[in-house]
């Protein structure tokens, strides 16, 4: 092997994990996989000024987050306040988070190639909409130091900061994930398979949506969950408002069809794949994607992506 396949076979090694960064940094999944070919292009033109071998992993790191940082700068954007919720009930205070249209969901399937411990509240999808309403400089810091667990003088060094602004720029960040974070999801932890009654909530959900049935729904929701539908800007706040608009006229057989449900498994959530065989149809073909965020037995979030996302989690083209 030359040292130049040597070279772009050490980097390739990190691909994946560098996806994963670049995914945080700017919550698209697309996005994502184009600023990993810049970082890698950005590693080939500077090869010369990696000093040490030990650090490669670092250095590359250093060039994703900048690569990121460069690509945000030459694309400004912020979250969208919420317009009205489509339905809501009366009562039910909103979700602080503004809307996130980019982002896209991450398979949990590509998270373990990573050969990495993926935290889940550092890659769920409250925490990647919270930290995009964080400046890209801040979430960089956000990110290297309290996900990656960087020093501050390593987070300077990559940044190009001193360490003083390293730390200034995280007691800024901080106070934005308290106010936009739900509570428990503060304390990050190392969790990454779902509990058994996680588990049990996703089961019923799926059994309730191939019934039709909008009787099984109380049980499984919470008073307050909401869901939303990226891109488009429609949400929906309250059980009794989802319920309502679970009627068999709206989902039943005679509205749409039969569903069929896969589990699946998205930013270490757990999700469902829903497949629809409209009458006089005879295989079930890809229709949406429902990621839930499951707290005390009970569904608070439903975030509800199109058939688009199919391909990227490996789901069959039908049924």
């Amino acid at each position: 092997m030359t040292a130049t396949e040597d070279f772009g076979a050490r980097v390739e090694e990190h691909r994946r994990e560098l996806h994963i960064h670049c995914y945080r940094m700017l919550g698209s999944f697309d996005e994502a996989e184009d600023l990993v070919q810049e970082t890698l292009l950005r590693a080939w033109r500077r090869r010369d000024t990696l000093r040490e071998e030990s650090g490669l992993r670092a250095w590359l790191y250093r060039i994703a987050t900048n690569a990121c940082l460069d690509h945000l700068r030459a694309h400004p954007r912020r979250p969208q306040p919420r317009s009205a919720p489509a339905a809501a009930d009366p009562g039910i205070e909103p979700p602080v988070s503004d809307a996130v249209p980019w982002l896209q969901p991450y398979p949990d399937a590509l998270l373990d190639a990573a050969d990495a411990a993926i935290e889940r509240e550092t890659i769920e999808l409250a925490f990647l909409v919270t930290i995009q309403h964080l400046p890209p400089r801040q979430r960089a810091v956000l990110i290297l130091r309290d996900v990656l667990g960087w020093s501050a003088q390593e987070t300077a060094e990559s940044l190009d900061l001193t360490v003083a602004a390293v730390k200034s720029a995280l007691q800024r960040a901080r106070p934005t994930l308290r106010e936009h974070l739900p509570e428990r999801r503060l304390e990050w932890g190392a969790v990454t398979e779902p509990t058994a009654e996680e588990r049990a909530v996703l089961r019923r959900y799926m059994d309730a949506v191939e019934r039709g049935d909008p009787s099984l729904l109380p049980g499984i929701l919470r008073a307050d969950v909401w869901q939303s539908m990226p891109p488009q800007p429609i949400w929906i706040l309250g059980r009794e408002a989802f319920v309502a608009g679970w009627t068999p006229a709206m989902v039943g057989p005679e509205a749409w069809g039969d569903w069929r449900l896969l589990p699946v498994r998205a930013n270490r959530q757990l999700a469902a794949a829903a497949y629809l065989r409209r009458p006089g149809e005879s295989r079930f073909s890809p229709c949406w994607m429902g990621i839930l965020r499951v707290e005390d037995g009970l569904v608070s979030q439903i975030t509800t992506y199109g058939d688009e996302v199919f391909p990227r989690f490996g789901l069959p083209a039908a049924l």
